[in-house]
């Protein structure tokens, strides 16, 4: 069975895949960020929505970038993972 970072290397080897990912890069920044912040406080999904009254399939398509959470849903998950939330520009 192939791992994640070896089925994205070998996928990154075509030209469809890099441009696709690349336009996708901020969603999956946000969504590794929020499974990071989660796996660190030993969370799973069910425990982080009970602690931010939501439900576990938000945190779900919030974790897979299907959707992308506003800042007052990312203060949540800083607050119930006893994280802070930080949002910074960079340049180009």
């Amino acid at each position: 069975m192939s791992t994640v970072d070896e089925l994205h290397e070998r996928w990154s080897r075509q030209a469809d895949y890099r441009e696709a990912y690349e336009e996708l890069g901020p969603e999956y920044t946000v969504a590794r960020a929020l499974i990071e912040a989660r796996a660190r406080a030993g969370f799973s999904q069910a425990e982080l929505a009970a602690r931010m009254e939501t439900t576990q399939s938000a945190v779900a398509r919030m974790e897979s970038g299907r959707t992308r959470p506003s800042t007052r849903t990312l203060e949540k998950v800083a607050r119930a993972t006893g994280t802070r939330l930080r949002i910074h520009f960079e340049p180009a």
